[in-house]
This record gives C-alpha cells, sequence and structure tokens, in this order.
C-alpha cells in the first residue's frame, strides 16, 4: 500500500529527517569545520521542537494499522539515509524507534556535548525550564507553584537513591548516585536532564577512577624504575641466573640496569593519559570508513603545515590506529618480558636475519584497516623519515610491521646510525670507539627485538582483550 499517511510526505519526512542529523550533529558540540557549535537558550529551545515532532509523527503512525505500512516505509527510508557511507557514524542507529522518542534523544546529544561549558548547560536548562512552564500553562492555572513541586519530588527521589561506595582515593564529589529513569515514560525535559546528567556524572566518575589507578601505576613503576645505584635487584638477578653470577660480567650488570630503564620508560609511554586519550581518538577515527578519515586527516594535515610539532601528533595518532585492536594484548606481553642477556649487537643481528625473513611476508596479516592506515602513513612519511625519531621507540617498534617497507626504510637509516653512517646522528658511540649500550640507537633496537623477535606471535594476530 505505501505511504498514506496524510500530514505529511515521506520525501518530505525525509528531507526534515537528514536535517535533523544536522541539528543532532550540531548538539554534539561541533560544527562540520570541526569549530565549537554556540547555542542558545532559544536555539535549543527550537531544537527541542523537532525532537517532539518526530516523536508525534511516528507516535501517530504506531497508533493506528492503518499506518502501519507508513511505519515500515520510513523505516526503510531510515535505514536508507543511515546506510549512506557518509553518514555519520555515531549516529548510525538511528531508527523509527529512536525517533519514537525525539526529545530524549536531542537531550541527550545536548547533555553529552564536549566541552559542556557554562553557558552552554546555563542555555540548556534554561531552554527546558521554559519549555516545560510553557506545556504545564496549557493545563494548569498555578504552573509554577506546580512545577517547583515536581522539582522537588524528583531531587528528593534522587538523594533517596543508595550511593555506591566511596573508594579513598576519590572526592566525594566526584561520585555519582546510579538513578535509572524510564525516558520512554518520563513526561518533562527535567527528568530528561536529571537521567542525561546523572549518566555524564557517572561516566565523568568511572574516569576519574581510571585516571587515579593509572596515577597510582604509574607513580609505583617510576619509583621501582632502576637507577645505576640500585644493585639490590642485580643481586637477587644474579643469584636467579647461575651462569651471570659465575662470569660477574660488570658490562653484563649495566646492561641489566639500562634494560629494567627502559621497560619502566616504555611501559610509562603506553600508560600515560595522554597516550590513552590518543589512542581513543584513534581507535573512534579509524572507526569510521576511509573516506571519512581520510578526511579528518587531511584537515589536521593541513593544519599542522609549518608545524614540526603537529605534524608529530599526526603521525602518532596514525602508528596508535595501526595498534588500536591489539592494544590490551601488546601491553601485556611488553609487561611479562623477562631480562635478556643478549648484547644489543646480537639483537640487532637478530632482526637483521628476521628481516630478511619477514620482507617477503603476507600483507594478509594485517587487517585491511590497518593496511590503509600504513599506506597513509608511508604516504605522509616520505621524505620526512626524521619524525619516526621523534616519537617513543616502543610506539614505532610496536606499531610498523616487519614485511612493509617502511620499516626496511626504518630499519636501513638504524643501520646507517648503528654504523656511524648516518648524516644524522643520534649518539656518539661511533665516533667515541664505544658500542652501543645505553643510547637512544641501543633502546630502539631493544623494542624492535622485544616485539619482532620475542613477540612475533602476537605482533599481527593478537586481538584486544
Amino acid at each position: 500500500m505505501g505511504w498514506n499517511y496524510p500530514e505529511i510526505s515521506l520525501e518530505e519526512m525525509v528531507k526534515l529527517i537528514k536535517g535533523f542529523v544536522d541539528i543532532l550533529i550540531l548538539a554534539s558540540g561541533c560544527q562540520s569545520s570541526g569549530l565549537p557549535a554556540h547555542w542558545d537558550a532559544q536555539n535549543i529551545k527550537k531544537a527541542l521542537l523537532w525532537g517532539i515532532f518526530f516523536e508525534n509523527v511516528v507516535s501517530h503512525l504506531c497508533s493506528s494499522e492503518v499506518y502501519l505500512d507508513s511505519l515500515k516505509e520510513l523505516d526503510t527510508s531510515v535505514t536508507e539515509i543511515t546506510s549512506n557511507p557518509s553518514f555519520p557514524q555515531g549516529l548510525s542507529h538511528l531508527s523509527t524507534a529512536v525517533l519514537s522518542k525525539g526529545r530524549a534523544f536531542v537531550c541527550e546529544h545536548f547533555i553529552r556535548a564536549l566541552p559542556l561549558s557554562d553557558a552552554r548547560l546555563e542555555a540548556f536548562l534554561r531552554a527546558t525550564i521554559e519549555m516545560d512552564l510553557n506545556e504545564l500553562m496549557e493545563k494548569e492555572h498555578d504552573c509554577l507553584n506546580i512545577y517547583l513541586s515536581k522539582l522537588t519530588l524528583l531531587d528528593s527521589t534522587v538523594n533517596l537513591v543508595h550511593e555506591p561506595m566511596r573508594d579513598s582515593t576519590m572526592p566525594s564529589s566526584e561520585i555519582a548516585p546510579t538513578m535509572e529513569i524510564d525516558i520512554s515514560t518520563a513526561e518533562d525535559f527535567a527528568h530528561l536532564a536529571v537521567q542525561g546528567f546523572l549518566k555524564r556524572q557517572s561516566a565523568v566518575s568511572c574516569i576519574s577512577t581510571v585516571k587515579s589507578g593509572l596515577n597510582i601505576l604509574s607513580s609505583a613503576i617510576k619509583r621501582d624504575s632502576w637507577t645505576s645505584s640500585d644493585n639490590s635487584l642485580v643481586e637477587v638477578h644474579l643469584r636467579q641466573d647461575r651462569s651471570l653470577a659465575l662470569t660477574g660480567n660488570v658490562g653484563t650488570l649495566v646492561d641489566f640496569v639500562t634494560w629494567s630503564c627502559w621497560k619502566s620508560k616504555n611501559l610509562l609511554y603506553f600508560l600515560d593519559m595522554r597516550t590513552i586519550r590518543l589512542v581513543s581518538g584513534a581507535s573512534m577515527i579509524f572507526s569510521a570508513p576511509k573516506f571519512q578519515w581520510v578526511q579528518v586527516l587531511e584537515r589536521l594535515h593541513i593544519s599542522a603545515e609549518g608545524s614540526d610539532d603537529k605534524l608529530s601528533e599526526i603521525i602518532e595518532l596514525l602508528l596508535l590506529g595501526c595498534i588500536a585492536s591489539r592494544w590490551s594484548c601488546l601491553i601485556e606481553h611488553f609487561t611479562s618480558i623477562s631480562y635478556n642477556p643478549l648484547s644489543i649487537s646480537q639483537q640487532y643481528q637478530k632482526l637483521w636475519e628476521r628481516g630478511l625473513q619477514n620482507f617477503y611476508a603476507k600483507e594478509e596479516m594485517m587487517s585491511s584497516k590497518e593496511s590503509c592506515i600504513l599506506e597513509y602513513l608511508a604516504g605522509i612519511l616520505s621524505g620526512r623519515l626524521h619524525q619516526l625519531w621523534k616519537l617513543s621507540p616502543v610506539l614505532v617498534a610496536v606499531a610498523i610491521p616487519s614485511w612493509s617497507m617502511l620499516y626496511r626504510l626504518y630499519f636501513n637509516e638504524m643501520e646507517a646510525q648503528f654504523k656511524g653512517e648516518s648524516l644524522t646522528r643520534c649518539c656518539s658511540c661511533f665516533r667515541d670507539g664505544k658500542e652501543h649500550k645505553s643510547c637512544e640507537i641501543a633502546e630502539r633496537v631493544w623494542c624492535l627485538y622485544i616485539f619482532h623477535i620475542c613477540g612475533s606471535h602476537i605482533m599481527f594476530g593478537g586481538t584486544n582483550a
């Protein structure tokens, strides 16, 4: 039978839904250019009215069997809109069921906006209160007192909710009560706002807990990291390894202390909040279709012109995108490694031998998404390979597969540095006639060895836990 709803045509409805999507994007905090979106109370009320409009239309379609075919037609049209490759991935769950709760959907996007400034919050609260009061004025004479009574009742309900157990490391102000309000039965915007703010505060509490845990863990690693004067753990290790104890090789002891410092330093990179934010951002960016994340990166690239620091951040984001799906298992492997007395020269030799074998390995070992990221990265690094030396040694080691040309170029430069043949030197070991032991070259060789030799089984086969 097709579309038979008399109030509006299907074509017009589809146009309005596409416009509604644009409103939701702006409500989330950003314009398409990436600049912050500015909202005042009046425009927020207009956005909320759009949510009510779609809520009413879908409600009418669901209220009568006469319009069931129209509802199916609308659902099919919405599916076609969301299946378009250019459609925003954050709204891919849009459906007639979501539109049936239009006002809650709009409120959710305003409340979840990042950042949620004081001005934005004030405008949202002003808009929702005015909307509620306007609706009450049509039904009740003493609307203000009735509304205040509703708010008082809502406040007492929130206060009665049992608070979760407080963690001694967290301020009481950061712990939010857990409260569920059925948004399908919430008649006014006050209920929706409270529900949204409680969810947001709960998320903030979780993030605060994670930050506290990471800070404690990082502090413990820093405190326990080795210095050349910390001999007690060296002695313990020597008792565990009789062969090393018998040799009493002082050079080996220095290598062991250096090994521990490298492990602590590079593990701290993985656990740093900046790195966590970047890998989360990379995971979100690269979950989109390729043409979308390419557009994002091209805008970043344009803004980074003339700034080496910004370019380094883009390269770092791409490298993290290559390992985001294997993040947990890579960290687990790194924390599980034990001391290996192999000298840097021996590790370098094993890497050289493995590189000859892996250069002919099949690219299928890597996911298509990661291969696309690597291809884009190679284009950016063309003529700029030195940018890799500005980044964490462990990130470069774990993100670039040994079969790639990029790895070959990186290793060739490392070989030139190792032999003192590079035009730009990272250390003075070769000039001073010393072996590479605790310099930057040695650390980068060690990181490659840890993952490409000791961890080859998880480099491209592991998944995120």
